[in-house]
Order: C-alpha cells, then sequence, then structure tokens
C-alpha cells in the first residue's frame, strides 16, 4: 500500500494573517510523525474566485480550469487538515469558498482541525465546519488542536514557538487520522 497523502490546507488569506505560521508548523509535525506523505496547501496561493461555476459540483463537470486544477489536487489526497481561523464565531468564507468548489473529491476521507484564535482558540470555526464537512460524507476526527491567543503562539520572526502541549495535541490527531485514513483508503 502507498504512504497515504495528507493535505494541510491554510484557509486564511487575510493580509498580515498567522495561520501560513501555524500550517508550516502543522506539516513538519506530521513529516516527522511519518503516517502520511505530506502536501502543504495554501488557500492564498490557490486563490479561488468566488464560486463561478455554473454547475452543482457533485455532477464533476467542470467548466474553468482554476476548478479542474482545484478537483486534480484534492482528489489527490487521502486525508485532511484545515488550518483555519475563527472570525466572529466561525470559519472564514475562503475556506467555505474551497470547500463548495467541490463535492465527490471530499467523500470518504477522513478530516481533522488546527483552529487558532482568541479566547476561543478556533473552536467555534471547527463545530460549523463538522457540519459542512459531514454532508459532503468525509470523517472528521474527534482530535482538534486549538490555539488560544494565536499571537501569543508566535515568536519575534513569526514562527510558532514550541509547547510540548500543542505538539502532543498534534500528534494525537495525526494518530487518529492515519487510523481512520487506513479504514476509508482502499488498498493500493
Amino acid at each position: 500500500m502507498t504512504e497515504p497523502v495528507l493535505q494541510v490546507i491554510i484557509a486564511s488569506t487575510r493580509p498580515g494573517r498567522v495561520g501560513r505560521a501555524f500550517g508550516e508548523w502543522f506539516a513538519e509535525i506530521a513529516r516527522e510523525h511519518g503516517g502520511f506523505r505530506v502536501e502543504l496547501i495554501d488557500l492564498a496561493e490557490v486563490g479561488l474566485p468566488f464560486l463561478d461555476e455554473p454547475k452543482h459540483p457533485r455532477l464533476g463537470d467542470y467548466q474553468h480550469q482554476h476548478t479542474r486544477d482545484w478537483s486534480a489536487t484534492i482528489a489527490r489526497g487521502d486525508a485532511y487538515v484545515f488550518v483555519t481561523p475563527e472570525y466572529n464565531y466561525g470559519y472564514n468564507a475562503v475556506l467555505k469558498n474551497a470547500i463548495d468548489f467541490l463535492h465527490n473529491e471530499w467523500h470518504d476521507k477522513a478530516v481533522g482541525f488546527v483552529g487558532y484564535g482568541g479566547i476561543g482558540a478556533g473552536t467555534r470555526a471547527i463545530q460549523q465546519l463538522k457540519q459542512v464537512v459531514t454532508t459532503l460524507r468525509m470523517v472528521p476526527v474527534f482530535e482538534a488542536v486549538n490555539v488560544p491567543f494565536a499571537a501569543k503562539s508566535l515568536d519575534a520572526e513569526g514562527r510558532v514557538v514550541p509547547d510540548p502541549e500543542r505538539t502532543a495535541a498534534a500528534n494525537a490527531m495525526l494518530d487518529e487520522l492515519a487510523r481512520v485514513t487506513a479504514k476509508l483508503r482502499p488498498a493500493s
């Protein structure tokens, strides 16, 4: 069986964002974990327009090259981790748009979450995302990484400061993602 692909998707595109730092941190932890081949995907670089496909995504009849490219990227993944900010008690519109562009590509795949924000630590964003991903037949794992007061978790260069509890949470989530992915993924 080939090594499963874990796609770490950075949701924030806001100028001055801290999401890239948390995405890079988590991707490095995932590489060290060894259960996946890790791809880091930054929605700021993907640059999808607001949903512009005329047909429902479940049909897979994509009219635009950016959608076909996004479809090919996501279809490569066997599991995902959304690195999401919490804005106004929810997740950001860019992530919702990226999810809604596709349908079948997400089916029957495990998903985990790294949430960050203020006192809520991204928890409410993650809870809302779980409703969305289950509708797409994704399997969210219970374990998550929640980062309260996210800016305080960065050093002067904008890198994530090592924290044993956060690292332990990341590894627990990766263990569960690997377990669930093995059950969902056909032998190859």
